[in-house]
């Protein structure tokens, strides 16, 4: 899971290109990020969530970014690693531990539903609070119809009978990634995004395993069936390590609103997994939530793609 969030002063890309590397890279974000929401679902039926959330981060961040600086990348300034620490609280502790414990109770696919909101929430924060795009009714109608259709899938009917509150703590994850997004133009942060993501992840990941320990989740130390262990693997090396380095490629090639397409793919193959893998139902009410949000998300992208 992860949401375009590029600095309005990066270079500008080179013209897109479609090669085999291009089309590989495209379809990880597409299937790998997808696919994740299952994998977090199979992981939190056994173990603890903020636990698992933060084991799939530790491990992928220390990886990242120690590979990157035995490559030569340089050290982060004091200043960069305050950044790093808001960022990391904001788009990894506050908004997976919000996924992972929700998706303890509520079907991969609404929850992926829920996450396709987040250019949303990105563009509300950059019209209403931040001021950096201008105030169309064309982009807030657009925005409207996708809390709509997220509304329409929370609000299940007798197909699928879950709890609001786990999809409104995601919700508010989502919020929090969406803040971070915005405010990852303005920060100092270095120059390698590589090793940005690298170092957000090691943080998150390892404020999120001192929470699970606070929150008792440690203690006795979690039984991983091998299932679960499988899954974390799977979050670890395929949705961390090589999602983000996938994503991170495109963006240095490709324009970002093309490479955000995944935005709306991902929730395709995620309530496709979930249905085919996890056993989870679909319902009318979440086809036609899905369609809204969809629909709605490739409008705002295609609108701000044109600002």
């Amino acid at each position: 899971m992860a949401v375009t969030a590029v600095s309005q002063s990066e270079k500008p890309v080179t013209k897109p290109r479609t090669s085999l590397p291009t089309l590989l890279a495209f379809l990880t974000i597409y299937i790998v990020w997808g696919s994740t929401f299952v994998a977090i679902r199979i992981a939190v039926q056994q173990v603890p969530p903020l636990f698992a959330a933060g084991i799939r981060f530790l491990v992928a961040g220390l990886a990242l970014y120690f590979f990157l600086r035995l490559r030569g990348a340089p050290r982060p300034a004091s200043s960069e690693w305050r950044s790093l620490t808001l960022l990391a609280l904001l788009m990894f502790v506050l908004d997976y531990s919000a996924v992972f414990w929700g998706e303890k109770y509520i079907p991969s696919g609404v929850t992926s539903l829920i996450i396709a909101t987040v250019p949303l929430t990105t563009i509300l924060f950059e019209v209403f609070v931040f001021r950096l795009q201008k105030f169309q009714w064309p982009l807030l109608l657009a925005i409207l119809l996708g809390f709509s259709g997220v509304s329409i899938v929370m609000l299940q009917g007798n197909g699928q009978q879950f709890s609001i509150l786990p999809c409104l703590v995601i919700f508010g994850g989502s919020i929090s990634w969406a803040v971070g997004s915005v405010l990852t133009r303005s920060l100092r942060l270095p120059e390698s995004k590589m090793l940005t993501a690298g170092a957000e992840m090691l943080i998150g990941g390892a404020v999120l395993v001192v929470l699970s320990a606070c929150a008792g989740e440690l203690h006795p130390f979690p039984r991983i069936s091998l299932s679960a262990a499988a899954a974390l693997v799977y979050l670890i090396v395929f949705g961390s390590l090589l999602g983000f380095s996938a994503y991170m490629w495109l963006l240095a090639r490709m324009p970002a609103t093309r490479v955000a397409s995944h935005a709306y793919v991902n929730p395709i193959v995620a309530v496709a997994l979930g249905y085919f893998i996890a056993d989870e139902a679909i319902t009318w009410k979440t086809v036609l939530g899905a369609v809204l949000v969809l629909i709605s998300v490739g409008l705002t992208l295609r609108k701000k793609s044109a600002v």
